[in-house]
């Protein structure tokens, strides 16, 4: 069952996604070779104690961590960890923050230092896929036009699209309905209605789109060691369109 969202409960949200940006533009102060995804993490969890907040994920079916931490071909849920980061790696920075009760998600995929110009043009595609599939949340239009419109450019620029892991409804808890594929057929699957508030969270890789699991039994990687990126934002469907409620400009 899909939960429509009240105008009062998508602000709540939103004051929970503004908290949720503010981190990710501290992140990409902080990040820099040398630093530790540990040191990330526990810079995460002490932000949002002070500001009367806390990290929805952790405790999870058993999450330990503040955030998730996927580093090169780790696709997603990669554990912080202590080793320092190196010139050329990318790092996405996943979390859920609960400010009194309200829910808001976002991933970010950043660089550290110099990186390739194969990484950097999968970063510009991976983040250019999250907004063409913003773009195709409004009222009347399906859940398959968002996939499509992701697949159609990532596959244009010769890269995949993860089908394994796909965006979500959030709200009282981290996972409700719609499912929200980063793939598919335009016209298909469930109609946006005004009220609904959902994930997009496209995950590129460089190669195949299949992944692995590790031995954690969290962290996902890509099948052939290619690099994956991944950008996420947290979108509240309007009468007007989308808002994104963990915009970071």
């Amino acid at each position: 069952m899909i939960v429509l969202k009240s105008a009062r409960e998508i602000e709540k949200m939103q004051e929970a996604g503004k908290l949720l940006a503010a981190i990710h533009k501290e992140i990409a102060k902080l990040l820099k070779p040398g630093i530790t995804t540990w040191e990330i993490d526990e810079f995460v969890e002490g932000y949002l104690a002070k500001h009367g907040a806390k990290p929805e994920q952790k405790g999870y079916r058993g999450y330990q961590y503040a955030t998730c931490a996927s580093i090169n071909d780790e696709v997603c849920h990669g554990f912080p960890r202590k080793e320092p980061l190196k010139e050329g790696d990318i790092v996405t920075i996943d979390m859920v923050v609960n400010l009194n009760g309200a829910l808001a998600d976002s991933a970010w995929s950043y660089s550290v230092g110099n990186v390739s110009e194969e990484a950097e043009n999968l970063l510009k595609v991976t983040k250019e896929a999250l907004y063409r599939g913003i773009a195709q949340c409004v009222p009347g239009n399906r859940v398959g036009d968002i996939g499509h419109a992701i697949q159609t450019l990532v596959e244009g620029e010769g890269m995949s699209v993860v089908r394994e892991f796909i965006g979500h409804g959030i709200g009282a808890s981290i996972h409700e309905k719609p499912d929200i594929p980063h793939f598919g057929l335009p016209g298909k699957g469930a109609r946006l209605k005004e009220g609904m508030v959902f994930t997009i969270e496209p995950m590129v890789n460089l190669g195949e789109w299949r992944t692995k699991m590790d031995s954690n039994g969290w962290t996902a990687r890509t099948i052939d060691n290619k690099l994956s990126a991944q950008y996420e934002h947290t979108i509240a469907i309007t009468k007007n369109g989308p808002i994104i409620l963990t915009e970071q400009d």
